[in-house]
Formats: C-alpha cells, structure tokens, sequence
C-alpha cells in the first residue's frame, strides 16, 4: 500500500527535491505552502506522514503542528527549520514533533528519518493496539489510550504523545523489565534525544501523575542499572 505524505515547504526548489525523492522511494506526496492551507488539506485528505517546515507564510509550523495534534495524536511528523538551537528542536518536540531536521540538510538522511518513522507507526499500529485496552484502570488511577486523559492522584489530566507511549510500553510488559535502550528504541527511536536521563524525567514525572507516594513507587518501578517495570493489579473496560 502506498504511503500518502503532507509535505508542508514554502521554497519551491525544496519541495520540487524533496517530493521528486520520495516518489522515486514510492511515495506518493501532497504539497502545502502554507500553513492555513496544509490544515485544510490535512483534514480533508487521509495521510500517513507530514513533513513540515517551521518558518511558513500565513501561520507558522508550530501551529500547525498542534492543529494537527487535534485531529490526530498519533500520525508521525517531522520538521524541517533552519532554527537549529536545542531550544528550538526542545520546542517543536513538545509542539508534537516525533523527529526535527535542521536546514540545510541531506535528501538521504530525510529519506531515511521519513521511512523509518512510517515504518515504526506501522509497527505501533500493528502490534501495540491490540495488547493494551483502551480504558486501564491500575488502583485509583486510568488511562484512555485513545484520547489521552487520565485520572491519577490530583485528578484528571493528559498526557503527552510520549508519557502515552512510555506507559503503554511498560504496561505491554507488565511485571517484566524494561531497559532503557529499549524505551529508547521504541519511545525516541534513538533519533531524538539520545539520553537515558530523559527517560529517568519522564518516569518521574509519570510518578508523580500516578503514585500516592512518588519516592516509594507501588506501580512504575526501578531495576537498578537496567530500566523500568509496570507492576499492578488491572481491570480494563474495551
């Protein structure tokens, strides 16, 4: 099956490139060059992947990538931007970006990022969905897998793209270890933030979402120079 791109650039040369490229990797691309007009085509029209610029006529990248978010958490995009600072890359990441290419940068490298994230929203699709309930309740505590809230210990709240997947992880191998280069497999795919100290953040955070006591976890505990595992008790309701 052919996978359908939103290729969201507003300089005619690159997107001429870039879409010539990833045709000749049989896919099949739809330009935007501009933002109102990439929301407006993103919600008319189905896609697999969205690659999109930053710096945009009309309403800029970041906002269209949390319009995006909107209408679907799970799809993968990527930014391309000439902003190259490890604030930036930080704030298009919290925006919903799963991965962020400087300018100016290689047309394989760009290949590459694109495949193997449609190849890991695959895998996501076709083996994760299935093992985990929509609704999992753990105590006092739930999560809807399909549109993020939850209920923890201050009440009711979402979580972000990441904290979904790195609990639907643990969860998926519950009462089994997990290490922390395999959340950073299948959490980051190694291509975003490379460090095993992000992981430890996010559990902490998670933590305090989820335990009564974060220092005395009952739910998301630590194997000591291996990684995490996810302990409970469930009911479920599909």
């Amino acid at each position: 099956m052919q996978t359908r791109i939103l290729l969201v650039e507003d300089e005619v040369h690159l997107q001429h490139a870039i879409k010539l490229n990833l045709e000749l990797e049989g896919h099949q691309v739809q330009i935007s060059g501009t933002g109102t007009d990439a929301i407006k085509t993103f919600r008319e029209q189905k896609f697999d992947l969205v690659v999109l610029d930053i710096m945009l006529p009309e309403m800029d990248g970041l906002m269209v990538c949390e319009n995006i978010r909107m209408y679907d958490q799970h799809i993968p995009v990527l930014f391309l931007s000439a902003k190259n600072t490890p604030a930036d890359r930080i704030n298009g990441l919290k925006k919903g970006a799963d991965d962020y290419l400087t300018k100016p940068f290689e047309l394989e490298e760009l290949i590459l990022r694109i495949n193997k994230l449609i190849e890991r929203s695959r895998q996501i699709k076709s083996t994760n969905e299935n093992k985990v309930p929509k609704l999992f309740h753990f105590g006092s505590n739930w999560i809807n897998f399909e549109n993020h809230e939850a209920v923890g210990v201050a009440g009711k709240f979402e979580l972000t793209k990441k904290e979904l997947m790195l609990m639907r992880l643990l969860i998926e191998n519950k009462n089994q270890v997990v290490s922390r280069e395999h959340i950073l497999k299948v959490v980051w795919d190694y291509t975003v933030i490379p460090n095993t100290r992000t992981i430890d953040n996010f559990v902490l955070a998670l933590r305090k979402y989820f335990e009564e006591d974060p220092k005395l976890p009952v739910y998301i505990q630590s194997a000591r120079g291996i990684g995490y595992k996810f302990t409970a008790p469930e009911t479920s309701e599909a």
